[in-house]
């Protein structure tokens, strides 16, 4: 690449996502000059993927509505925007990038924030028309407009993308069935008694469950008619939706020789520097050392992105500022339940109710070896801030605050600030 002829770039931020659109504003907020410059492959500015699941799909809320920032945003803080574009080629040495609409830059520093891709199944009949993966705005447009035509519907996964959609389709009048490998919804992430309360709700607004059982194949002649599960189950379907997890997009990283952690993402320190210098990563691509887990983390979540964004950015600025931020996470099932969660929690031995399980609202501690490592509510969002404060402490807690953790009576706050 010819340096010389090379346009220049300042902060290069890569992804346009949650976290690259954070960045860009706290980047310009705490006083960066020079060209900032957002290069994203989806059509759409910067927008929040949860609404993709939630009132978007329903088609309550306008795409504007997911947008992080509003249009004026990008005039007033200088921030170019390429959308439709990706970066090919990304040379940590010479600090130049070559984009896919084959304009060369050069930076001072950059920002791989690149997300997630979906995991696609690969079994028999994947390829039918009618089978959908949940990720953007357009497959959420998609999915809706399926819905409309579709008399039976099916869900493969027990996790938050194919709750959410049961949730939301059962708003909209239509009838969801659900097919997971989990004994019951979201025990993986939050343990089978708080995933018992959720299952019980989905079902409690029509959502069939299927547990303990597998996709085996997909039927049909053209498009798909009936999903076949492992144990033997034909389900009748018009419409599928696919909720197998994500798995980072770290091919750019990898081909410009970043060193990549265990769980795949782009190998981090605490201040979310990679292993080239003046090239940062953030979101779900990220795999940093969490100063407050005591390990390497890699978390999928918007608010992560978020609060990543922001890190990276004062770390660009050479504040040399270790990610501390506890992650947050929330879901929605339709009108009936929010959940909100920090952690996370890798492994637990002790789980505390807080409120009654069968209630309208709770709270669930899990502790391992006597620190909380997470905590789960529904209605009590008043307890995440002492769940944050615990959890950055890593204070191992006795059986009097054990109890109190478990007692509706007691003022947290009091005991823990």
């Amino acid at each position: 690449m010819d340096q010389v002829s090379a346009e220049r770039i300042d902060y290069l931020l890569i992804g346009g996502g949650l976290a690259s659109a954070k960045c860009a504003r706290t980047l310009r907020e705490q006083g960066a000059e020079g060209r900032i410059l957002i290069v994203g492959r989806e059509s759409d500015p910067p927008y929040n993927r949860p609404n993709c699941s939630k009132g978007f799909l329903r088609g309550v809320e306008q795409r504007q509505e997911a947008y992080v920032d509003p249009p004026e945003f990008w005039e007033e803080f200088d921030v170019q925007l390429r959308t439709r574009t990706s970066v090919t080629a990304l040379d940590p040495r010479s600090r130049t990038a070559a984009l896919s609409s084959r304009d060369e830059l050069s930076f001072g520093s950059a920002l791989i924030a690149t997300g997630a891709n979906v995991r696609r199944l690969n079994v028999e009949g994947c390829n039918l028309d009618g089978i959908h993966y949940l990720r953007t705005l357009g497959n959420a447009e998609a999915i809706r407009e399926a819905a409309a035509e579709a008399e039976h519907i099916v869900l493969i996964g027990g996790s938050y993308i194919a709750c959410e959609v049961a949730a939301s389709l059962s708003m909209m009048g239509r009838q969801a069935t659900i097919v997971m490998q989990e004994a019951v919804t979201l025990e993986r992430g939050f343990g089978a008694e708080a995933g018992r309360f959720f299952e019980e709700l989905l079902r409690s607004h029509g959502v069939t469950i299927h547990g303990e059982d597998g996709l085996s194949r997909f039927e049909g002649d053209g498009g798909v008619r009936v999903v076949v599960t492992d144990r033997g189950l034909h389900l009748p379907a018009e419409l599928v939706v696919i909720g197998a997890g994500v798995s980072p997009d770290v091919q750019l990283a990898k081909s410009a020789g970043l060193r990549l952690g265990e769980s795949g993402g782009v190998m981090c320190d605490a201040m979310l520097r990679t292993s080239a210098e003046g090239i940062f990563a953030a979101g779900d691509v990220c795999e940093y050392d969490s100063v407050l887990h005591g390990r390497r983390l890699r978390v999928e979540h918007w608010d992560v992105a978020f609060n990543h964004g922001e890190t990276a950015a004062l770390n660009m600025l050479g504040r040399e500022v270790a990610h501390e931020v506890v992650p947050y996470f929330f879901s929605v099932l339709g009108d009936w339940a929010e959940l909100e969660y920090v952690g996370p929690a890798s492994s637990f031995d002790e789980e505390i109710l807080r409120g009654d399980r069968d209630g309208a609202s709770f709270t669930r501690w899990y502790l391992d070896q006597g620190v909380l490592r997470a905590a789960l509510t529904v209605g009590r969002s008043e307890d995440l801030d002492v769940a944050r404060s615990l959890i950055a402490s890593k204070a191992k807690l006795d059986a009097t605050q054990k109890a109190a953790l478990g007692d509706l009576s007691s003022d947290l706050k009091s005991i823990w600030p």
